[in-house]
C-alpha cells in the first residue's frame, strides 16, 4: 500500500467566527479513485483549495508524495498534480485543441519530435484525435472536458483531482466523462484520482467515498460500505446513488443480485440475460 496523500487534522477557517474544516484526517492509497461528496458549504472545496496549495494558512498536517505541502516543496508537489476544473473555457490557453494539449508540454520544454507524438496519443486515448485542429470554444461542453483531461494527461500526473468537473455537463456529458475516467484508470493503475463533485450519481463506480458535513469528514469507505449509513445520509439531505436504491429494492422484492453486480450497466446487463 503506498500512501501518496496524507492528511493530518487539518483545520481552517476564513474568519475567526466560523471554521470551515473542522480537524480533518484521511489518506489517499496510489492508483484508487476517490469521490469527495457534499452540498454547498460542506467544505470539499475548500479542502480541494488546500490540498492544491491555494491555501496555505491552514492548521495541521498535508503530506503529497512524502513531502509536506509547504513553500519549499510546493512547486515539486503541484508538477505532479493534474487539476480538471469546473470550466474548463477557463483552462484554454490554445488557439486550437493540439496547441492546448501542447501548452504544458511547452512549459516543461519537451522537444518538439516528442511533442507531436504526446498530443496525439492523449488525444487519441480522450477521444478528441478528429478535434486537433478545431477552435476549443467550437466544442461541445463534454468536448471541453476531454481537451481539458488530454491536457493534463500530457503532463504524467500522478494525481488527477476533479475540482466539480461534470457539474456544468448534461446527463449525456456527465456519462461520458465519468466512463472516460474510468478507462484511464483502467489503463494507468498507478494514477490516482481525487473526484470532488456534488454528484452522487457518480461516486457509486468509486474505489472509495468520502462524506463531508459541515466542515468535517462524516463518513469514508467503499461504497457499498459509505451507502449503507441510510439515516446519516437522510439527516444531511443525501441519498444513495440510484443503483443502490433499485438494487436494494429487487432484492427486497425477492430477487437475487449478485455482489459483484456494482453499478447500473452491469446490473442492467444482469436483468436482460
Amino acid at each position: 500500500m503506498n500512501i501518496i496523500a496524507e492528511v493530518k487534522n487539518l483545520s481552517f477557517a476564513y474568519t475567526e467566527v466560523k471554521m470551515t474544516l473542522k480537524d480533518v484526517s484521511f489518506s489517499l492509497e496510489e492508483g484508487k479513485y476517490y469521490c469527495l461528496l457534499g452540498h454547498n458549504g460542506s467544505g470539499k472545496s475548500t479542502l480541494a483549495k488546500c490540498l492544491m496549495g491555494l491555501q496555505s494558512d491552514f492548521e495541521g498536517e498535508i503530506n503529497l508524495f512524502g513531502l509536506p505541502l509547504d513553500g519549499k516543496h510546493l512547486y515539486a508537489i503541484r508538477s505532479r498534480i493534474g487539476i480538471v476544473f469546473q470550466n474548463p473555457d477557463n483552462q484554454f490557453v490554445g488557439s486550437t485543441v493540439a496547441d492546448d494539449i501542447a501548452f504544458g508540454l511547452e512549459n516543461k520544454r519537451v522537444p518538439r519530435e516528442k511533442m507531436q507524438e504526446i498530443i496525439e496519443n492523449y488525444a487519441k486515448e480522450t477521444g478528441m484525435s478528429e478535434y486537433l485542429d478545431r477552435e476549443p470554444s467550437m466544442l461541445s461542453g463534454g468536448q471541453k472536458q476531454r481537451v481539458a483531461i488530454a491536457g493534463v494527461l500530457a503532463m504524467g500526473p500522478d494525481l488527477i483531482i476533479f475540482d466539480e468537473a461534470t457539474s456544468m455537463l448534461d446527463p449525456k456529458g456527465k456519462k461520458e466523462i465519468i466512463d472516460l475516467v474510468h478507462r484511464l484508470k483502467q489503463e494507468n493503475p498507478s494514477l490516482t484520482i481525487l473526484s470532488i463533485t456534488h454528484d452522487i450519481e457518480g461516486a457509486a463506480r468509486a474505489d472509495e467515498v468520502l462524506i463531508m458535513n459541515k466542515g468535517e469528514l462524516l463518513l469514508k469507505g467503499t461504497p457499498e460500505e459509505v451507502f449503507s449509513h441510510h439515516e446519516e445520509l437522510k439527516a444531511i439531505r443525501l441519498s444513495a446513488p440510484f443503483f443502490y436504491e433499485l438494487r436494494d429494492e429487487l432484492r427486497l422484492q425477492g430477487m437475487k443480485i449478485p455482489e459483484d453486480i456494482k453499478d447500473l450497466d452491469a446490473l442492467e446487463d444482469y436483468l436482460c440475460r
